[in-house]
């Protein structure tokens, strides 16, 4: 088409914009807190804050759940996250990101870090007649133990990458609206 013809064709009006903000889908409340892994008070500050926002927002479920659930998650980062190589700028020191968001059903606490390796779940033995003599010690591996813990306590586990680098492991718990 050439440019006179473009010319003549009419224009097409836009909608209006809403005059109110419109809201996202964000999370009614949020709380974020970035942590260094080798501070000594890094699961102590992680508690606390679990503690804060079950008490700040009011939810339903156990603050001792999510506390457990945010100390497991935040002790798996410190023992066995290695950095992908792609964070060491601040500081030179590793670092976790402590999330809460809730929405009026759900709350669901996330923990970053900086390794992309997938967090793994303890795979028990078959029972056989060699196994039965063996003390439980022997028998659970020594890895996943927090994960199982987590698993059984909140609604909904899992984890996914980043972009780039480094992972995230959420945890879900749903709220009891009916109460509230």
């Amino acid at each position: 088409m050439d440019a006179d013809r473009l010319r003549q064709l009419p224009l097409r009006v836009a909608q209006f914009a809403p005059l109110e903000p419109v809201k996202l889908a964000t999370s009614e409340r949020f709380r974020s807190l970035v942590l260094v892994v080798n501070s000594p008070d890094t699961a102590q500050v992680a508690r606390r804050t679990a503690r804060e926002v079950a008490r700040d927002w009011r939810l339903s479920t156990s603050p001792q759940d999510m506390e457990l659930c945010v100390s497991e998650l935040v002790g798996n980062a410190f023992h066995h996250a290695t950095p992908d190589g792609r964070f060491m700028d601040f500081g030179g020191e590793r670092r976790i990101t402590v999330s809460f968001r809730a929405w009026s059903r759900w709350l669901f606490i996330e923990v970053a870090d900086e390794d992309s390796t997938p967090p793994m779940l303890p795979v028990g033995e078959l029972m056989g007649p060699n196994l039965s003599r063996l003390d439980e010690d022997e028998l659970l591996p020594t890895y996943g133990r927090g994960l199982f813990l987590v698993q059984l306590l909140a609604d909904a586990v899992w984890w996914a990458p980043h972009d780039s680098g480094g992972k995230s492991v959420f945890c879900r718990f749903d709220l009891d609206t009916e109460g509230q």
